[in-house]
């Protein structure tokens, strides 16, 4: 078994960008990342304070803009459509969830879809869905990054993904189908969910219910990467029962120091590569 260091492989994302973004400045062009928090969600304000910190380390400017809660669907398109102009920003990223109040797919639509590097806008759920894309969602894009990392083949393997949402299961799905993989996508409905997992040469798991994923899932000498993060008293687990699969696979990604550091990388390349593209670079 080893152990895919998303520590490891998110830091040398991270120095790739960093040189990028030093060879614009030296061109004159700076890398701008605007991050939206609208409340007081706890985990919303973890995850903006280590994108601050992230961009900081990297040469991007980041802008935070930290929204009351009141905050009214109006103002937020306002301040969307300005940033939408500002030069300076190259990315636009609305911290997700959004208060019960707001629209989050209208939110999502007002973002320009060149300014998009969540890869929320349908424009750019489209682009994925054909193959032809600037930005691919974060958690997806870091998987991707650790398979090709880890010298790990998708090329005619059965790839299982548990989990159907727009921001991790369906992307996910698209980017093993166009490197040539079998897909299946596993959901809550999927009958006979255990032999269909111990077909998978590639399991993800993003199902969000913690050790979910049990040894006798899982195929011997499959790759497990595991999306979930979930406490249990006072404990980060996964959504694979870590201690059960691992001597069962080739290669797994452990929680935490697996997939989650890799989030934060991708969203640094993202917005890289838009402000590459909106200075035709």
């Amino acid at each position: 078994m080893r152990l895919i260091d998303g520590k490891v492989i998110s830091a040398s994302v991270k120095e790739r960008v960093k040189n990028e973004v030093a060879l614009l400045k030296r061109e004159g062009i700076t890398t701008g990342l605007a991050v939206i928090i609208v409340g007081e969600d706890p985990a919303s304000k973890v995850y903006v304070a280590n994108k601050k910190k992230a961009c900081e380390a990297l040469g991007i400017i980041s802008e935070e803009y930290a929204l009351p809660e009141s905050t009214t669907q109006e103002e937020l398109l306002a301040l969307i459509d300005e940033l939408n102009n500002k030069e300076s920003i190259n990315g636009i990223l609305c911290q997700l969830p959004l208060p019960k109040h707001l629209d989050e797919q209208a939110v999502i639509n007002a973002i320009l879809p060149e300014k998009d590097v969540d890869a929320f806008h349908p424009q750019n759920v489209g682009k994925i869905m054909l193959g032809d894309y600037d930005f691919v969602p974060c958690t997806p894009a870091g998987i991707m990054e650790m398979l090709e990392y880890e010298n790990i083949d998708i090329t005619g393997k059965t790839c299982v993904v548990i989990g159907r949402s727009n921001i991790v299961g369906k992307p996910m799905g698209m980017l093993l189908l166009h490197k040539n993989g079998t897909v299946t996508i596993c959901h809550s409905r999927t009958k006979d969910l255990k032999e269909v997992c111990k077909n998978a040469d590639i399991l993800v798991a993003a199902v969000g219910k913690p050790r979910f994923v049990t040894a006798d899932m899982v195929k011997d000498g499959a790759v497990v990467i595991d999306v979930g993060i979930n406490r249990v008293d006072g404990k980060l687990v996964g959504d694979v029962d870590f201690e059960g699969v691992k001597d069962k696979c080739e290669a797994i990604t452990p929680v935490p120091g697996g997939v989650g550091p890799m989030t934060i990388a991708m969203l640094m390349q993202n917005t890289l590569t838009a402000a590459k593209k909106q200075n035709k670079r």
